[in-house]
């Protein structure tokens, strides 16, 4: 890891801000990459949630670089939209398929179907999937209005007792998808997605957060600072004693780390 880091405490979310994003890839890539072989290590097999978008290029292009024991780990993936099949573009199955699946040959990836025609049978599916072991890492992002995988603000409940539902997207969360390539406008964006809840995803052993790029600068100082709650879900994090922040100049330009005391 580089030593020329910035660390800190928000709550009890660890915060590491790194030179640049490749540092903060292959430092997230390092952490992940020594979770999973202590949990094959201890229990022989392990479970990881992976999240897709461009936030995570530079983290799995250096988890290639890592020793990871890749036949004994189950995938998951966290979201998909309703309504488009695996190789859509955009499918967040396709994202997965081909950036983990096809580079890595895990034991097995555990796909949400989101063009079943029963998208709440779906979830019930899933979420008993999630549930029959414990996690050992979940590997996400920070949306741009402050989402975590797609639970939207004053939509997600931090404390859902649920695991996946289905949710309404908002239109700033429709626009990103635009913004990062993967649909032509914003009527192209499915208005609902499959999501793993934030209750789920925070309920895994170990949790790291990958948040590169300027335009997530304003969701992450509201992480970090704003008041716990619906309004930012990304804020939950803060009670996460097992999670890692991981951010580089431009997405922490408005973080300001305690003073040395």
């Amino acid at each position: 890891m580089s030593q020329s880091i910035t660390q800190f405490n928000a709550g009890a979310l660890a915060v590491e801000v790194h030179p640049s994003a490749a540092d903060l890839g292959r430092a997230a890539a390092s952490r992940a990459a020594g979770i999973l072989r202590e949990a094959v290590a201890a229990r022989g097999s392990a479970r990881v949630v992976v999240a897709t978008g461009n936030s995570q290029f530079a983290f799995t292009d250096a988890l290639a670089e890592q020793d990871v024991p890749w036949d004994r780990i189950t995938v998951f993936h966290m979201d998909e939209y309703v309504g488009i099949d695996a190789d859509h573009p955009a499918s967040f199955r396709r994202w997965i398929r081909e950036r983990i699946q096809q580079r890595f040959a895990p034991a097995s990836v555990e796909y949400i179907d989101g063009d079943i025609a029963d998208a709440q049978a779906e979830c019930d599916r899933y979420e008993g999937l999630l549930r029959s072991a414990e996690l050992d890492l979940v590997c996400m992002g920070i949306g741009e209005n402050g989402h975590l995988a797609f639970n939207e603000p004053f939509d997600a409940d931090v404390d859902d007792p649920r695991w996946v539902r289905v949710v309404t997207l908002t239109k700033r969360s429709r626009k990103q998808q635009v913004s990062e390539g993967h649909f032509e406008d914003v009527d192209a964006v499915p208005p609902t997605a499959i999501t793993m809840t934030v209750p789920a995803l925070l309920s895994a052993r170990h949790v790291q957060v990958c948040a590169p790029e300027g335009r997530k600068a304003e969701a992450v100082a509201a992480a970090l600072y704003d008041e716990i709650g619906p309004a930012c879900p990304a804020t939950a994090l803060r009670r996460v004693a097992h999670a890692t922040l991981f951010l580089e100049p431009a997405s922490a330009r408005r973080v300001r780390p305690p003073e040395p005391t």
